[in-house]
């Protein structure tokens, strides 16, 4: 084996290494975060426009608690934020609870993006790997020389 088939074949194992470490990366904060929400028994509000009535344990029933949990805000200040409300009107309380439930809940729905995205940019790696892997074994050797 070449010294340049050496390092292509190091460089291969090496990229394979990185991606194999992001896959169980993002498969772990998938997990992590799962559960996590799970042991807080979250439960979609009935009247969510989806997956109302589901435990919260992935990014699409956060989404839409995150969402109900808006609209239920919205509800209580008579359709104004946290922002638009008076220091002093009674119902800013719940405008910053629920200001601080959604981005509390919409950290998590991030998560699992990027969960995700960790995921399959460390296949992408594995992949990539794999076919240098056998471009370099398949390769016929260079010749250093060509005599004539």
């Amino acid at each position: 084996m070449s010294g340049r088939a050496s390092i292509n074949r190091w460089l291969s194992i090496v990229v394979i290494a990185i991606g194999a470490v992001m896959v169980i990366a993002g498969v772990a904060t998938w997990v992590n975060v799962s559960s996590t929400l799970s042991e807080e028994q979250i439960v979609v509000a009935d009247d969510a426009s989806c997956m109302a009535g589901s435990l919260v344990t992935g990014p699409i029933a956060a989404y839409c608690e995150a969402e109900v949990i808006s609209k239920h805000a919205l509800e209580a200040t008579g359709g104004k934020t946290y922002a638009e409300l008076e220091r002093e009107d009674p119902v800013r309380a719940t405008a910053m609870d629920a200001s601080f439930l959604r981005a509390s809940i919409y950290t998590s729905v991030v998560a699992f993006g990027v969960a995700l995205m960790a995921i399959g940019v460390g296949l992408v790696f594995i992949l990539l790997g794999v076919l240098t892997l056998r471009m370099s074994a398949s390769r016929p050797p260079v010749l250093d020389e060509v005599s004539i």
